[in-house]
């Protein structure tokens, strides 16, 4: 009985330690970012949803299906809270988009898919950067709420100058 409990600690401790490096790599870009959603909110996000997974089940028999549904309801009020419109226009939906998906991350790391996670983890990452890389390079990317703060400064002295 000692050995399953030992074992059954290290497998949470290897949830913890993946949620925690998978929402921190994400949170990482996106605080580097100064976007909403930085590497302790990120990391906390995943390790929540693996808590209360594991949490569900030391209980006892319970529909995991129940539980996740109520992990979503609750991150879409965190994503909400995210999400502000300013001036006009909305922002903020990559970083609510980016708060669902840590928690399914979480919720993968959670059922022990573990490989899974960490490919969610980069490909959202690679998404993130790319579509960086590309708004920079291409003008017609960087539009409304995709303007960079020098666009919208050139754009203002722009009509000022008019």
């Amino acid at each position: 009985m000692l050995a399953l409990m030992e074992s059954l600690d290290r497998v949470f401790l290897v949830k913890v330690g993946l949620a925690l490096a998978c929402g921190g790599i994400i949170g990482l870009e996106r605080q580097i970012r100064g976007k909403p959603a930085g590497v302790r909110t990120s990391a906390l996000i995943c390790l929540g949803t693996v808590i209360f997974l594991h949490v569900s089940k030391l209980l006892g028999p319970a529909d995991p299906s129940r539980v996740l549904g109520q992990i979503v309801t609750g991150i879409g009020f965190l994503g909400a809270g995210v999400i502000i419109t300013q001036g006009g226009l909305i922002k903020g939906l990559t970083s609510a988009s980016v708060v669902w998906v840590l928690a399914g991350v979480g919720a993968m790391i959670g059922a022990q898919q573990y490989l899974s996670a960490m490919l969610i983890t980069g490909l959202t990452l690679c998404l993130l950067l790319v579509m960086q890389l590309f708004e920079r390079a291409y003008k017609l990317l960087r539009r409304g709420v995709h303007a960079h703060d020098e666009d919208q400064v050139s754009q203002k002295q722009a009509k000022e100058g008019e």
